[in-house]
């Protein structure tokens, strides 16, 4: 199958050729939080073109970035997921999306929020230093998505769904618009959550997982908009 060729032996131009396509960063970024099925990823993309998504499949395959797996039992069905070179993306997705954070301003009209893209926020904001040597646990909830977030002795375990044992603090918020980690974090900030569990551990939950840097100037004056409406 023919792939975009910049001519250049540049390690930035190689990567680009192998995932450099429209919609193939997000589908790798959506099988960085668990395999999926094909129906899966089409929901959790909206706007991808069928035809697109499973070109776009196959070239991750023939690139040694995507594999094909049988669902475990009682599921049935083949699952895609990530082989361990396109998990080495990770850290490279973490680090563009942290920048792109940086770049948002309002959601536009049509705009999603999928709780993958929230599961990556919670992975690339993590901050280990606060997090050293720390043990908790937290499940967030919101109308449209459930995930969870779990340090065990300073190294993160976050994921779409329920906490897989008992959080120690659930924390539950309604946003005004898009459920997305900014959202959550300025309403974690002002108060507009829901706590079951120790409070404490909110606050451990923001320093763990802070807003970037360059988000700062953004948090400030939605957070003091928030607060004027509570």
């Amino acid at each position: 199958m023919k792939r975009r060729d910049f001519g250049q032996y540049c390690g930035l131009a190689r990567a680009l050729e192998l995932v450099g396509e429209r919609w193939a960063l997000l589908i790798v970024r959506d099988l960085s939080v668990q395999p999926q099925r094909y129906t899966d990823l089409l929901n959790g993309l909206p706007g991808i073109p069928t035809n697109v998504l499973s070109t776009r499949l196959k070239e991750l395959e023939e690139a040694n970035l995507v594999e094909r797996r049988i669902a475990p039992a009682p599921q049935r069905g083949v699952l895609y997921a990530l082989t361990p070179v396109g998990r080495d993306l990770e850290p490279a997705i973490l680090a563009l999306g942290l920048w792109g954070a940086g770049q948002l301003e309002e959601p536009r009209p049509g705009d999603i929020v999928t709780p993958g893209s929230v599961t990556l926020s919670l992975r690339g904001v993590f901050d280990p230093e606060a997090a050293a040597g720390l043990t908790a646990s937290w499940e967030i909830r919101s109308p449209d998505m459930v995930l969870h977030a779990v340090v065990t002795d300073g190294r993160l375990d976050a994921g779409v769904g329920p906490s897989p044992g008992r959080p120690d603090l659930v924390i539950t918020f309604d946003p005004d618009g898009l459920a997305s980690y900014r959202a959550l974090m300025r309403a974690a900030k002002c108060g507009l959550v829901e706590l079951d569990g120790p409070p404490a551990l909110l606050d451990t939950f923001i320093s763990v997982f802070p807003l970037p840097r360059n988000d700062t100037r953004n948090d400030t004056r939605t957070t003091a908009g928030l607060a004027e409406q509570n």
